[in-house]
């Protein structure tokens, strides 16, 4: 049988070598990230492609300060900031936790510059399918993540806007670091988006 490959089925993410690749991050996500998977609450939080800060925003109900940059401005009063440059920005103090969604063909140097500066863990939204690859193999043999978190339900993701109604068929997890942490677990993240979603997640974004 033939692989059914319409775009209506398969969620594309393939982007230009200069694209942003700004696929917002639904809210919900963040918060099942911080219910059910890592300690962020209390801590110092960074996230360093924030976007319109999507994903800033409801890690601020949990952690002790957030902070939020990106290499764009999107005119929401973020920091503009290139992260991948060898340099802290003088406006974010250390951070305890980097979380983000990073930029897709950029996310294995996301998380090995963030490796470098959080103190007490990594988190990153990513397609399941980043667990993939003889290139990333190298990353997860020489830095082995503490927690894979899968979703059981879909985290649809659109390009250049958050939408509720959005459906997608690409799988998403939670790829954690924690010192002193080497020893893989998988965890599934239970069914949440309808406890953890709210209105006010889009109005705000308005």
């Amino acid at each position: 049988m033939a692989q059914n490959t319409s775009t209506a089925v398969m969620q594309r993410r393939v982007e230009p070598h200069d694209s942003l690749d700004f696929f917002p991050t639904p809210p919900w996500a963040t918060r099942a990230l911080c219910e059910h998977v890592a300690p962020v609450a209390t801590h110092i939080v960074w996230d360093p492609a924030c976007g319109m800060g999507d994903m800033a925003r409801p890690l601020s109900e949990y952690a002790l300060e957030t902070f939020g940059s990106d290499v764009h401005d999107y005119g929401r009063g973020y920091l503009r900031h290139d992260f991948l440059q060898p340099y802290m920005p003088a406006d974010i103090p250390d951070p305890e936790w980097i979380v983000t969604n990073p930029p897709f063909r950029l996310g294995e140097q996301f998380i090995r510059r963030a490796l470098g500066i959080a103190s007490r863990g990594v988190a990153v939204l990513v397609r399941t399918a980043f667990l993939e690859s003889r290139e990333r193999h190298k990353l997860f043999s020489e830095r082995p993540p503490a927690i894979v978190a899968q979703f059981v339900e879909r985290v649809p993701m659109v390009k250049g806007r958050l939408d509720r109604t959005a459906s997608s068929a690409t799988a998403y997890c939670w790829i954690v670091w924690m010192p002193g942490q080497h020893d893989t677990r998988m965890r599934w993240i239970p069914p949440c988006r309808k406890r953890l979603e709210f209105e006010r997640d889009y109005q705000e974004r308005a």
